[in-house]
């Protein structure tokens, strides 16, 4: 037992290491476009928020447009790890656990940036959109077969099977704590519900995304932002518990430092997925002029996540103090704070919150599977199990399942599709930043929309299918 435990605890410090490593690396090489760029990144998803994709009128394909793979990859990121992660990453290593939380996301959305810029260009065209991922630009950039299939099987496994088994887990735990309904119930309808959905494919996901996220997310930032007026005094020292805790300085609750920086990074990854290669699956679904524009929005993607509704739940259960209590974990812990604050509107609000989150966080997670699963066969039969097995088998699992059980499970396969995007991006990167090049050259010339065209890469010309002259 002590040598697995010193073995997990190697493979997630390693694994820390390489996440930071990129993030330095990309932000460097990109001249820190998470922050130079986050004007452009607004604007860019306020237009597409707003119009939509005027080509959409005239092409003879169904289109996503970037608003839509926006909200289909932040629902993604934006469930269990915002309420439940948070809390449960407060209990274990402390408040300090949030600081680097932040790290992780402000270095990781560089990362994000580069793995959807990469999954736009080598993107191909599905009957139904564009399709596209790590799988697809491993196979065509790197000529890597076996990795290739490799990432696919374990991102199919990772979202579609144990991701979803922790979403269905968290939101039958916020039902029954808030209403008393039993979980064999919750499980039941959740998984009905999913199957319906999954059904109808990515543009089904991506209309129930787009309407479900912006009012998840702003409820919820209302709330808590209401919670903060009112406790405006205990504002400083939330920040200096997280600080001071963040470096060792107070370690009253969490254990050693290790600990806090490990929970906070293996949380904080969960929450906005930067590096893992998931979100590529849906960003390379969007239908742009040029890559990068997709990079920038899901760059974005990042810090709505982490900075945005992670930093909401963790000052809500620092304000509250409850996170003292050893008794409460995860998603029981946030319901308690809500309730100190709101009083007993607070469990049944978070309940309906996660209900959201992670309902959204299902659909999503399914589609990264069917995108995986479309590059390894094209065998409808394969897709419609795969269906019932993610939206309906694995869902009505997880809501019955042990939260042990399901996280760990999680944690795993996190840490082994990590590891090959990261050896994906880090050696095709080099297209990302010269992309990024083109798009700041061609703004400087005054151009507001800036066009990609595949013959600027004549080394790998003919890879790039989806893109015209």
């Amino acid at each position: 037992m002590i040598i697995t435990q010193i073995n997990d605890a190697l493979w997630t410090y390693l694994l820390i290491g390489v996440l930071v490593l990129c993030g330095l690396w990309f932000t460097f090489k990109t001249k820190g476009v998470q922050f130079r760029m986050i004007g452009e990144m607004f604007r860019l998803l306020g237009d597409s928020a707003t119009t939509g994709n005027k080509k959409e009128k005239k092409d003879k394909h169904k289109n996503i447009s970037s608003f839509q793979a926006f909200a289909v990859s932040v629902a993604t990121r934006v469930g269990t790890g915002n309420l439940a992660g948070v809390a449960t990453a407060i209990a274990i290593g402390g408040p300090g656990s949030v600081f680097w939380m932040w790290v992780i996301a402000l270095l990781g959305s560089a990362t994000a940036f580069v793995e959807s810029t990469l999954a736009q260009l080598f993107k191909k065209r599905n009957r139904e959109s564009f399709i596209g991922g790590p799988a697809y630009y491993i196979k065509k950039g790197l000529h890597c077969n076996w990795l290739s299939i490799t990432f696919a099987v374990l991102l199919t496994l990772t979202f579609g099977l144990a991701y979803n088994s922790i979403q269905s887990n968290t939101i039958t735990d916020a039902m029954e704590e808030a209403f008393g309904l039993s979980p064999i119930l919750v499980a039941i309808i959740l998984s009905v519900t999913a199957l319906i959905i999954v059904f109808g494919g990515i543009h089904r996901i991506a209309n129930v995304s787009a309407v479900l996220v912006p009012i998840m997310a702003l409820g919820y930032f209302i709330l808590v932002l209401v919670i903060i007026i009112m406790n405006y005094e205990l504002i400083p020292y939330v920040f200096k518990v997280i600080i001071t805790n963040a470096f060792g300085l107070e370690q009253s609750v969490g254990g050693a430092i290790g600990a806090t920086i490990m929970t906070g990074v293996k949380r904080g990854l969960f929450s906005n997925e930067a590096g893992e290669g998931s979100a590529p699956n849906v960003a390379a679904t969007a239908t742009v002029s040029h890559p990068v524009k997709q990079g920038l929005i899901q760059a974005l993607g990042v810090f709505t996540d982490t900075i945005l509704v992670c930093s909401c739940t963790a000052f809500v259960i620092l304000i509250s103090g409850l996170y003292k209590v050893p008794e409460l974990n995860g998603i029981a812990l946030t319901q308690s704070a809500l309730e100190s604050e709101i009083g007993s509107a607070g469990p049944t609000f978070i309940a309906v919150a996660i209900f959201l989150f992670a309902f959204s966080s299902i659909i999503g997670n399914y589609y990264y599977g069917e995108a995986n699963i479309r590059f390894m066969t094209s065998n409808k039969a394969v897709l419609t199990a795969y269906r019932i097995l993610s939206g309906g088998v694995v869902v009505f699992f997880g809501a019955l399942a042990t939260l042990e059980t399901v996280w760990n499970f999680g944690d795993l396969f996190m840490a082994l599709i990590t590891i090959c995007n990261l050896i994906a991006i880090i050696a095709l990167g080099k297209y990302a930043f010269r992309l990024l090049d083109d798009y700041r050259a061609q703004k400087k010339k005054g151009i507001k929309e800036p066009i990609f065209r595949k013959s600027q890469f004549p080394e790998i010309e003919k890879e790039l299918e989806a893109w015209d002259e």
